[in-house]
């Protein structure tokens, strides 16, 4: 009876990087996702690659789907003195990864790629912010940061409020993860004028290199290939002029996104016409 219930409420689906780029290659998990994409009145996508991809896995569904550029917002202009937290003089460079602590974050394969830059370049640090999501991850994690606290450290999330002047303290932005949908860290930071050393993955590719005719707002890296990771690096730091182009090139784009009143005015028209009748 629940069950026959719940199938009369009209249901608007958003699937995320996880679902589709991890979930979808579990048998039980697929299942899952496309009974409840065929159960949902519209299903809302953010990014170009998942509009894709769900049109690719199911093309059944591809009337339903709905296309919502995502917008970004910083939740305040509070001050966060993240160079501190790092250790970082002004002679230092510093990385920042903003993320929860788990497998697919990719924080302590990123630690670890780090540690070849650092060899290379003393001068560089980094710095990881995130929750403890994944146990067993956390506490290795957790380990090698010790290990390797001569220029890298953890701190929990930076406060909403405080995303902002975080950003804008560090000198480049990582996402070492192996699935996205799209990142709002990405699109935080490049909107904020920060260049990023991202991992090739589809979610990333728009948020770092832009449509056609769009200057690259950072680089990105095979994670399969550490020789590339320490490549690109490289470049970052050792050149100053180009980091100050890609973060540039995301101010820019930044000035065409929706902001968050049009993008919540979108989805509520979508919200609006799942709950009509027929």
């Amino acid at each position: 009876l629940l069950e026959v219930f719940a199938s009369k409420i009209p249901l608007v689906v958003s699937p995320g990087g996880t679902d589709l780029n991890v979930d979808w290659k579990i048998r039980k998990q697929r299942e899952i996702i496309v009974r409840v994409c065929h159960r949902a009145r519209f299903l809302v996508v953010q990014s170009e690659e998942l509009h894709f991809r769900l049109q690719d896995l199911l093309p059944e569904i591809a009337e339903r789907l709905v296309f919502i550029p995502k917008s970004f917002v910083y939740l305040g202009q509070e001050d966060f003195h993240l160079r501190e937290a790092a250790g970082c003089g002004p002679e230092n460079l510093l990385f920042f990864l903003p993320a929860g602590i788990r497998p697919v974050k990719g924080n302590l394969e990123c630690l670890r790629l780090l540690k070849k830059v650092h060899e290379q370049r003393p001068r560089v640090r980094v710095l990881f912010a995130g929750a403890p999501l994944d146990a067993g991850y956390s506490e290795k994690f957790e380990r090698e940061v010790k290990e390797n606290g001569v220029f890298a450290c953890w701190i929990p999330p930076v406060p909403p409020p405080a995303i902002l002047s975080a950003y804008r303290a560090a000198d480049i932005i990582l996402n070492a993860s192996s699935s996205e949908g799209l990142s709002n860290a990405l699109l935080e930071a490049t909107a904020a004028g920060r260049p990023v050393l991202a991992s090739k993955i589809p979610g990333n590719r728009w948020v770092v290199l832009g449509n056609n005719g769009d200057h690259s707002m950072g680089l990105l890296y095979d994670g399969e290939d550490p020789e590339d990771f320490l490549k690109k690096a490289l470049i970052l730091i050792d050149e100053e002029g180009i980091r100050r182009k890609f973060g540039e090139a995301g101010i820019r784009r930044a000035a065409f996104l929706p902001t968050p009143e049009e993008e919540a005015g979108r989805l509520a028209r979508v919200y609006e016409m799942a709950m009509r009748p027929g």
